[in-house]
């Protein structure tokens, strides 16, 4: 019986010690929706809760009411997804009753959730996800417990093994925050329009929008939710404007940015920096030779500007130009000497022209086009990119 606390920290180092748990990477209980023409298909998992390298009290305790109630943990493979149970929700909530009336806001999550299952008399659309190791996705749920992790900040962006995931997500119409199986809607087209009935279709993708499952913090602003995709990561104080800006999946900003643009999947942005209207940070499928872009604190991407190389601190690409690894860029000898006192670690010899990729990640450098010449030109940037306080 676990009638305190020290009797609950007593059964976790035990279950610990035992031959059948794992230490878990992250554990989550999730809620799926299923097809509506084949309820096997799992559409979406909606975690109310993820735990990431943390709470393996929980951990132990979950893993304990699954071996009680006659599922077993395998001891190899990456990832585990079981369905629960009434006796799981028996098993579990015995064990860590002793936090019942504590669990409320923000404390004992894991718990909040036991309780709210033990008032479920169907169980069907519940499960428990555990990672054991940051490998390809194999699970729908496994792809959203990563997709969670990223836009929630428990893990860096580009930090997780996300190789596979298209193929193992299906494309679905989204209604609202409803997945809806395109055969389904196929099969009942007719019915659906003759009744008025058929449903509005926000888009159609394998990835649900960011709102759909993530609460933002209070100073950052999305004045179009079609414009952040799940699995997008969102310091606070970052806006995205409407019109041309988008934010990927494995993308997003390190503090309070202004985006107008795109940034592409993989691409991440630091503080303080503005990525102007239409303008693109290209991801690794789109022209950097597979390497992600960085674009450092307090740039500045001109409007309809493309950057494809990693940018350092204090830099601004003109509206309308390409910055590309091939691009070559004048350079005069009295700018490379004070780029050089800029960036001391860059040991490059001088010489007139330079091409992008010799240029990525240094700081305050300037990329223009000369609007007499049409030649391509970079100097030390002498102008300070500031955010306006009062929009972020």
């Amino acid at each position: 019986m676990i009638q305190t606390k020290d009797d609950f920290f007593a059964l976790v180092n035990e279950i610990q010690s035992s031959p059948y748990y794992r230490e878990p990477l992250a554990f989550g209980i999730a809620r799926v929706d299923r097809g509506q023409k084949n309820s096997d298909k799992i559409l979406q998992a909606t975690f109310p809760f993820i735990n990431w390298q943390e709470n393996f009290g929980s951990a132990a305790i979950f893993q304990k009411a699954l071996q009680e109630s006659g599922k077993t943990i395998p001891q190899s493979g990456s990832e585990a997804v079981f369905d629960i149970d009434e006796n799981f929700v028996a098993e579990a909530y015995s064990y860590c009753s002793v936090w019942a009336d504590e669990a409320v806001g923000e404390a004992h999550k894991n718990v909040q959730i036991i309780k709210y299952l033990r008032e479920c008399e169907d169980f069907e659309d519940y499960r428990l996800v555990f990672l054991f190791a940051d490998e390809a996705p194999q699970s729908v749920e496994a792809v959203y417990l990563k997709l969670y992790a990223l836009s929630l900040g428990k893990a860096p962006l580009r930090s997780l093994n996300l190789n596979g995931a298209f193929g193992v997500l299906h494309n679905v119409a989204w209604s609202g925050n409803t997945p809806i199986e395109l055969d389904w809607l196929r099969d009942h087209e007719l019915e659906l329009k003759m009744s008025g009935q058929y449903p509005i279709i926000d888009a159609v993708d394998k990835f649900p929008r960011f709102l759909q499952h993530i609460i933002p913090a209070d100073n950052t602003r999305i004045l179009d939710a079609a414009k952040v995709r799940m699995g997008a990561q969102l310091a606070a104080g970052t806006t995205v404007m409407p019109g041309a800006s988008y934010i990927n999946f494995n993308a997003g900003t390190l503090g309070a940015v202004m985006v107008e643009g795109r940034i592409s999947s993989s691409a991440v942005v630091g503080k303080g920096s503005d990525i102007g209207g239409g303008a693109s940070i290209l991801g690794v499928l789109s022209g950097t030779s597979g390497n992600p872009i960085s674009i450092g604190e307090n740039c500045l991407l001109g409007a309809n500007s493309v950057t494809g190389i990693p940018l350092g601190d204090g830099c601004i690409v003109d509206a309308g130009i390409a910055v590309l690894e091939g691009t070559k860029f004048r350079m005069s000898e009295a700018d490379y000497e004070k780029i050089k006192e800029a960036n001391p670690e860059w040991h490059a010899e001088y010489k007139e022209f330079y091409k992008g990729r010799e240029l990525a990640g240094l700081n305050g450098l300037h990329f223009r086009q000369d609007s007499t010449t049409g030649q391509m030109k970079v100097f030390r940037s002498n102008k300070e990119v500031k955010l306006n306080e009062e929009l972020h």
